[in-house]
């Protein structure tokens, strides 16, 4: 089984939490102990992981990031295909709230979007295969463990998907600066799919002509864009509010 190497407490905290059958082995550096390591430590002794003890100089150069003396070597994350939606979507007793990314293709950007996906209660996170960044340690690093409970699904024809989500009766939202119609202004309470495309790009054309309707968000400052993650999650709890109200 492929693996890779995620790191960080929390990181680590949350595979224990939720997947601790897909780590193979917990890693920490030698002769750093206390608090919360010491706590992982037990954790994956009580589970019957294997563990093993590196310095700081290796740490440090395989880990590329902050690895606060812990991390895990896990099965890598697969991505879910057309059939697990249908499934995710056929199992649903509330209107869907699902998140499309188009075109976002760096790691940081793709975990911080899971993890306002999994605060937000969103259904699943729809991408394409192609031009899309991978599903590897650092989103999982950046996603504190969203990565690990959000499905991600990842279609080979990104309109196709939307065209059939639409067939479904969901209302496909997707976001543009040169929009008419503020975010705040629409009714998003029904069955919805949100569309972010990639910062400074956006959406692709074919993305854009697949969508119900544009939606811009109001802009006071000098800025002219949010980062793509930050505004994914303006925008997904702007959804939730009006839902829980």
């Amino acid at each position: 089984m492929s693996s890779e190497i995620s790191f960080g407490i929390h990181a680590v905290a949350s595979m224990l939490d939720n997947h601790p059958e897909q780590i193979q082995e917990l890693i920490l550096q030698r002769g750093k102990r206390g608090g919360r390591i010491d706590e992982l430590l037990l954790r994956a002794e009580q589970a019957g992981i294997r563990i093993s003890y590196k310095d700081k100089r290796w740490m440090d150069e395989q880990l590329d990031g902050v690895h606060q003396g812990v991390a895990a070597r896990v099965a890598m994350l697969q991505a879910g295909n057309e059939k697990r939606l249908e499934q995710i979507l056929d199992a649903l007793d509330e209107p869907p709230l699902l998140l499309i990314l188009d075109g976002i293709t760096d790691p940081h950007n793709l975990g911080a979007c899971l993890r306002s996906a999994d605060a937000a209660g969103v259904h699943a996170v729809i991408s394409a295969k192609d031009r899309s960044a991978p599903l590897n340690a650092t989103v999982r690093k950046v996603a504190c463990g969203a990565a690990e409970v959000t499905p991600y699904i990842a279609v080979t024809n990104l309109a196709r998907t939307m065209k059939a989500l639409q067939q479904r009766g969901v209302w496909i939202t997707g976001t543009a600066g040169e929009a008419t119609e503020s975010l705040f202004e629409l009714d998003m309470t029904g069955p919805l799919a949100l569309v972010m495309g990639a910062e400074g790009k956006g959406m692709r054309r074919l993305t854009r002509e697949h969508c119900d309707r544009l939606a811009y968000l109001p802009m006071a400052g000098e800025v002219s864009s949010l980062n793509v993650s930050v505004a994914t999650g303006v925008c997904l709890f702007e959804a939730v509010r009006q839902r829980k109200t």
